[in-house]
C-alpha cells in the first residue's frame, strides 16, 4: 500500500479539510444576502403580505439596505428604473402579488423600452395553492414574458443564489432591461443550507476595431454625414469622447429621443434632437444626409417621423448602425455596415481614430449648428402671459452643470427639449415610452441618489395627478426636487392629435383640476402658482431655497398645444 506523502508507516493520514457547510438561512434571508452581494443598497416598494418575510429580512439589513415606501406600485417601479438609469446597476422594486404586480407592469414596460436594468420581485401565493385560482394568483412568467427580458418563479430556496445571480446578469447584459422573479411566500420562509453565488458579471459586446475603422472610412468619404447618438450605458468619459470625435472631424451629432445628455449642447457639433418636437430643419437634414451613423440609437418611428423621413428597409444614405443588441441590427433598416457593440466604449475607441476630409464637411456642419442655435432662441412674449420658452431660457442660465432634469410624458416637454441645454455630469432623466406619471417618482429617486444635486422635474397636470401620491412619499423621504407642473387644464398631447385629425372636435381631454398648488401645500410642499413670465424667476429661486420638495404650477393656455403649434 502506498502511503500519502509525508506520512510514515504506523502513522494515520491527516484528515482532508472540507469546506464548512453554510448555516441554514430562510429564503428571504438568502435573497437579501444576494442583493447585498450584488451591491444593491435600496429598494422601492409597496409592502404586501405575500412577501412579509423579505420585508423582515430587509429590516435586519437596514443599516446597509434602505426600503423606500412608495404610494403606488407604478411609482415604485418608476423609482427603481430611474435609479437604475443613474447608476447603471439594476434598480430593485418589490411588490405584492396580483394587483401589486399588474400596477408595477407599467414600470417594467418602460424599463424595457428605456433599456435600463430593473429587478422586480413579486410576492406569490404559497406553492400548495398554485393552480387553484388562489387569492390574487397570477402566472407571472407568462404575464411578464412579452414585457421583460426574463421572468421566472423561484420554487426552491436552495436555488435563490443561482437565480438571483442570473437575474442580475440578464438585466445588465447586452441590451439592458427588466427581469421579474416571483417569490412564493412559503418559499421565502423555508430554509436551505446553500452558499452564496458570486456577483454576476454582465456580458456586453465590444465593437470590433476593424469595423470601427471601416465606419471612419465611410464617414470620411461623406459630404453630409450625421451621427445619431442614443442608447444607454454611456459614461461621462464616453460622452466627452463623442464630443472630441465630432468636433475634431467636423461630424454633426443629433441626439435621439430623450438622449440629449449624450453630448454637451455647447459643443459646435451638437445640432439638436430627433424627438417629438424636432426642428423641421433637422428632420430635413436627416433626409438629406449621405451617411448616417446610428451610434447606439434606433432609427425609431419618433426619430423618422413615423418612418416617413427614411422609408424602410433601404435608405438612400449610407447607413452605419452600431448597437449593443445584435438583434437590433437590420431589424428595421438594412445597414451598409452593422457593428455589434456598446456605444460608450465604441465612442471612446472612435475618438482615437482619424476621419479625414474635415474641410469637405465644414459647411454642412456649420449650417446645421446655425439652425440649432436659431431654434433654441425663444420667441418674444405676449404681455401678461406665461411664456414657457422664456422660462426654460432662464432655467438654462441658472441650473448648475450637474443638475438632473426629469421629464414626464406630454407636449410640455417640447419646451425642455428645444430650449434647455444639457451637459455631463448633468443628466436628462426621461422615459422613452411615454408613460404618464413617471417624472414625480423618478425625481424622488434622483433626489435620494444625489441629494447634493439640483433636481428639476417637468410634468403636466395630467401626469402630476396620476402620481400625486408620490409627492407624499417624496416629502416623507426628505427628497427635495423642484417640480414644474404645466397646468393647461387638459391632456394637451391628445388634444393636439385631435386638432390635427378631427379639427374642432376636441373631446374627453379637458381636466377639471383642483388648485394644484393648494393640494401640494396641504401635503407639506413649498407650492406656488405662476401666471406670468416675470414671476417665474423669483418663484424658482424661492422653490430652490425652500429646503424641501417644491411645486411650481405654471398656468398656460389650453390653446398652446405644443412648442410648435397652437389651436
Amino acid at each position: 500500500m502506498r502511503l500519502a506523502a509525508g506520512v510514515r508507516r504506523g502513522q494515520s493520514a491527516p484528515m482532508t479539510a472540507t469546506p464548512a457547510s453554510p448555516p441554514p438561512r430562510t429564503g428571504a434571508r438568502l435573497l437579501m444576502d444576494q442583493l447585498l452581494i450584488h451591491g444593491a443598497d435600496r429598494a422601492f416598494c409597496v409592502p404586501g403580505e405575500s412577501y412579509l418575510a423579505l420585508i423582515d429580512a430587509a429590516f435586519s439589513a437596514r443599516n446597509r439596505f434602505r426600503l423606500i415606501n412608495a404610494r403606488h406600485e407604478a411609482g415604485a417601479a418608476h423609482m427603481a428604473a430611474a435609479d437604475a438609469a443613474l447608476t447603471g446597476r439594476p434598480g430593485i422594486c418589490m411588490v405584492t402579488r396580483g394587483p401589486g404586480a399588474t400596477h408595477a407592469s407599467v414600470g417594467v414596460h418602460a424599463a424595457m423600452q428605456d433599456q435600463v436594468p430593473l429587478l422586480l420581485l413579486v410576492g406569490q401565493v404559497p406553492r400548495a395553492s398554485m393552480g387553484r385560482l388562489a387569492f390574487q394568483e397570477v402566472d407571472y412568467a407568462a404575464m411578464f414574458a412579452p414585457l421583460a427580458k426574463w421572468a421566472a418563479q423561484i420554487d426552491d430556496p436552495a436555488r435563490i443564489p443561482e437565480l438571483v445571480s442570473r437575474a442580475f446578469r440578464v438585466a445588465m447584459s447586452g441590451r439592458p432591461g427588466p427581469v421579474v422573479l416571483a417569490l412564493p411566500e412559503d418559499m421565502l420562509r423555508e430554509s436551505a443550507a446553500i452558499p452564496d453565488a458570486p456577483p454576476a458579471t454582465p456580458a456586453t459586446p465590444r465593437a470590433d476595431p476593424a469595423l470601427l475603422a471601416r465606419a471612419c472610412a465611410m464617414l470620411a468619404r461623406a459630404e453630409r454625414p450625421l451621427i445619431v447618438a442614443g442608447g444607454t450605458g454611456w459614461s461621462d468619459a464616453a460622452c466627452a469622447a463623442l464630443a472630441r470625435l465630432a468636433e475634431g472631424a467636423c461630424l454633426p451629432v443629433a441626439a435621439s429621443f430623450r438622449r440629449q445628455d449624450l453630448i454637451d449642447h455647447h459643443s459646435p457639433a451638437y445640432v439638436g434632437d430627433l424627438g417629438t418636437s424636432a426642428d423641421p430643419a433637422l428632420v430635413r437634414a436627416l433626409a438629406e444626409a449621405d451617411c448616417i451613423f446610428a451610434l447606439g440609437a434606433q432609427l425609431s418611428d419618433i426619430a423618422t417621423q413615423g418612418y416617413a423621413t427614411l422609408p424602410p428597409p433601404r435608405i438612400a444614405a449610407r447607413l452605419i448602425h452600431l448597437h449593443v443588441d445584435p438583434d437590433m441590427l437590420g431589424r428595421v433598416y438594412a445597414p451598409d455596415l452593422a457593428i455589434p457593440g456598446a456605444p460608450g466604449p465604441a465612442a471612446e475607441a472612435l475618438a482615437g481614430m482619424e476621419v479625414p476630409g474635415r474641410d469637405r464637411r465644414a459647411g454642412w456642419a456649420r449650417d446645421l449648428r446655425a439652425a440649432r442655435m436659431a431654434d433654441a432662441l425663444p420667441p418674444g412674449q405676449e404681455a401678461g402671459t406665461l411664456d414657457l420658452g422664456l422660462c426654460m431660457a432662464h432655467l438654462r442660465e441658472v441650473l448648475p452643470r450637474d443638475a438632473i432634469v426629469v421629464q414626464d410624458a406630454g407636449n410640455h416637454n417640447g419646451w425642455v427639449q428645444r430650449y434647455l441645454s444639457f451637459a455631463r455630469p448633468g443628466r436628462q432623466l426621461a422615459s422613452t415610452c411615454g408613460a404618464m406619471g413617471y417624472a414625480l417618482p423618478a425625481a424622488l429617486a434622483a433626489s435620494l441618489r444625489h441629494p447634493e444635486r439640483t433636481i428639476v422635474a417637468m410634468l403636466g397636470d395630467g401626469g402630476f395627478m396620476m402620481s400625486l401620491g408620490e409627492l407624499a412619499a417624496t416629502l416623507a423621504e426628505g427628497a427635495r426636487p423642484v417640480l414644474l407642473v404645466v397646468d393647461n387644464a387638459g391632456y394637451g398631447t391628445i388634444r393636439m392629435h385631435q386638432s390635427r385629425d378631427f379639427p374642432g372636435r376636441a373631446h374627453a381631454v379637458a381636466l377639471a383640476n383642483p388648485p394644484l398648488e393648494e393640494v401640494a401645500a396641504a401635503m407639506g410642499a413649498h407650492a406656488e402658482r405662476v401666471r406670468e413670465t416675470e414671476a417665474f424667476a423669483p418663484a424658482l429661486a424661492r422653490a430652490r431655497a425652500a429646503g424641501r420638495a417644491a411645486v411650481l404650477v405654471l398656468e398656460t393656455a389650453p390653446e398652446q398645444l405644443s412648442v410648435r403649434s397652437s389651436a
